[in-house]
């Protein structure tokens, strides 16, 4: 049926939930935006030089580089194809939606779902840990109560200060985001700059890396010392860049803040011009920004931290930058760095740190009751905030209590959520691209983007095969969302879920209209491509008693994806020999439009009847039938749908079988 079918919205009785248009969010200048999903991209800064020396030693920087490398000529053109076909924050999941259906399209969207809960927990959990690092080594922090002297008391502490902030109704706001990032920014540069500016002044430091690194003492306990050429120094930096993947890190949200930009005034509300282009400046900025940032970090820890300091159990362990900003180590990097420059750095990572986490909770609150309940996969408090703040707050403090709040152990299942939602992202553009090209199969291959798909590939299968922990929490999230989305549309599959009426032409509502004005007594379903509506008609009398006299309307219903939950069925209304058919298209399950269609056209003196024949089939077949293909058990669904949608039985449309 045509996709431009006019609109017809159910009348109350129906008792369905109808999705509303949300209230268009206040947009700002795209820069300030960037410091929105800068707290979660930019607070990485706060632990990624010590994981980032952790992983790769003293090649840390060379392998940084490949890093830099695959954000700019990766990252940056895959998502700024997601935001010219995204551009109002679905993201790469809501482009996969699109371009798959069925229930295996569906089932491949609940996996996402899953990679991005495990991404968006994480970043929750791993920022609050690292932020109770930061204060447990800050000189103020000994005067703290005993009980705030350890760091997994102080994580569920900051924990559930963020859970009771979103009860109480907490949201973020631009310009905190904008004073956060700047001030978090401005001091790590500072931190770095001077960082460089030491090394710069000590060329000796670089000579000393260097003879370490062509004799292979990398500071990486489990590779034994011997020279390395520079192919093998390049190699061996190439297979150890994966493990500092938490660079990319809230890079992939860049394009869910995107209704939050300011485009031009003559945007298309469908192709918003302005919008899509800011958006590429906000993905661009941030990537060079951030870039820039990991690059000196890497060289500063690298070359200015003694090994012994990084290790676990050392005083720079997931707070390098902090490390030089108090000035320890063998010599200041500044006149100015100590306590006082210190203790204003921690406090200002402790804060993007905790934003990152509200960001985090925040974009976990809209991405839930985005797709779930369009699925029928999520109870009707899921559209509710503090419930589902409530439920996440939990499962946050019991993937705190699983890791201990150790930072570098939650590492491994943030970077193996990220990366995926990353994947996600280059596959939907390799196949939107695939889509939009024409000529040969092979003509119509976007290689490029098949390239940088195959680089983030090898990228998430060396995360998973080196720490498979994140894969198994990821799987948790992904069996626990599946195990949820199937109890629950069990549960919901009695509900109307009709949301409104569509008709192909101006005849078919005229003629609908008429239908309601005429008092119809009888709807009769009929299959469209069986036996014909006079042999239908004839069975259906006799069978049913029913005066030559008597009225009787046939709907005809072809289902489309019953994958789908909610359904507005477009409606062809034509008169074939004297009779009335309802040839009823894109409807995802017979009974609920059968149960709309009745209630609808039951607004006059008396209700109509549904006529229905037996079926010899068993009730366990037809119930899965219509769980699984919107068909099987119609009649007794259909009683049980007006049962509950018109609970006046005087007026309540009646189904006969016979």
């Amino acid at each position: 049926m045509k996709a431009s079918c006019s609109r017809d919205d159910l009348p109350p009785h129906t008792g369905e939930v109808q999705p509303g248009h949300s209230k268009a969010p206040h947009q700002s200048f795209w820069l300030w935006v960037l410091c929105l999903t800068g707290v979660d991209y930019f607070s990485t800064l706060a632990y990624q030089p010590s994981i980032a020396f952790l992983a790769a030693g003293r090649l840390a920087p060379i392998a940084t580089i490949f890093l830099v490398l695959i954000t700019l000529f990766g990252a940056i053109p895959t998502y700024f194809y997601v935001a010219r076909h995204s551009p109002h924050g679905q993201g790469s999941i809501a482009m996969l939606q699109r371009l798959l259906s069925g229930w295996w399209g569906k089932v491949l969207i609940l996996v996402l779902l899953g990679f991005a809960a495990t991404d968006f927990v994480i970043t929750i959990t791993l920022s609050s840990a690292d932020a109770a690092e930061h204060l447990l080594h800050n000189p103020i922090w000994i005067n703290a109560p005993d009980f705030l002297q350890d760091n997994l008391t102080i994580t569920l502490v900051m924990l559930i200060l963020l859970g009771a902030l979103f009860l109480r109704g907490f949201r973020e706001v631009i310009g905190i985001a904008v004073g956060i990032a700047a001030v978090f920014l401005v001091l790590n540069a500072l931190v770095v700059g001077a960082g460089l500016l030491s090394v710069a002044k000590n060329p000796e430091l670089v000579s000393q890396w260097w003879q370490h690194v062509q004799s292979g003492e990398l500071g990486l306990p489990e590779f034994t010392p011997r020279p390395l050429s520079l192919v093998s120094i390049f190699l061996l930096s190439l297979v150890l860049f994966p493990k500092l993947i938490l660079g990319l890190s809230g890079f992939e949200t860049g394009v869910a803040v995107m209704p939050l930009i300011q485009g031009d005034a003559e945007d298309d509300a469908h192709t918003p011009r302005g919008r899509i282009r800011n958006a590429r400046k906000l993905l661009l900025t941030s990537a060079i920004v951030m870039s820039a940032m990991l690059l000196g970090s890497s060289v500063v820890t690298t070359l200015l931290i003694a090994p012994e300091a990084l290790v676990e159990g050392g005083p720079a362990i997931n707070r390098a930058l902090a490390y030089l900003a108090h000035g320890e180590g063998p010599q200041r990097i500044a006149p100015w760095c100590g306590e006082l420059f210190g203790t204003i750095y921690d406090f200002s990572t402790v804060a993007i740190l905790w934003f990152a986490g509200a960001s985090a909770l925040s974009g976990l609150l809209n991405l839930i009751p985005r797709y779930l309940p369009q699925y029928g996969m999520a109870p009707h408090w899921a559209a509710a905030v503090r419930p589902l703040v409530l439920v996440i707050s939990l499962i946050c403090i019991v993937v705190t209590l699983w890791f201990d709040a150790d930072v570098e152990s939650q590492g491994a299942a943030y970077a193996t959520g990220v990366m995926v939602l990353i994947l996600s992202a280059c596959t939907a553009v390799v196949i939107g691209k695939f889509h939009e090209r024409t000529g040969t199969f092979w003509q119509r291959l976007p290689w490029t983007s098949i390239f940088i798909l195959l680089v983030f590939a090898y990228a998430t299968l060396a995360i998973m095969i080196e720490k498979p922990d994140g894969l198994l929490i990821a799987s948790a999230f992904i069996g626990g969302i599946i195990l949820i989305s199937i109890a629950s549309r069990i549960l919901r599959s009695g509900e109307l879920r009709v949301v409104r009426f569509e008709f192909s032409d101006d005849e078919s509502r005229f003629l609908w209209q008429t239908l309601q004005y005429l008092d119809i007594p009888v709807l009769a379903p009929h299959r469209p491509g069986g036996r014909s509506l006079e042999a239908k008609e004839r069975e259906l009398r006799d069978w049913h008693h029913l005066d030559a006299q008597v009225p009787v309307v046939f709907v005809e219903i072809e289902v489309g994806d019953p994958s789908d939950f909610f359904q507005e069925p477009c409606l062809t209304i034509r008169q074939e020999e004297g009779r009335f058919v309802i040839h009823v298209t894109r409807c995802t399950a017979v009974a609920p439009a059968l149960a709309a269609i009745a209630l609808n056209l039951s607004q006059g003196a008396r209700p109509v009847e549904l006529h229905f024949g037996w079926s010899d089939e068993s009730p366990l077949r037809t119930n899965l039938q219509f769980l699984l293909f919107g068909e099987g058990n119609v009649p007794w669904i259909v009683r049980d749908m007006l049962r509950r949608a018109e609970p006046d039985e005087a007026i309540r449309p009646r189904v006969i079988i016979g």
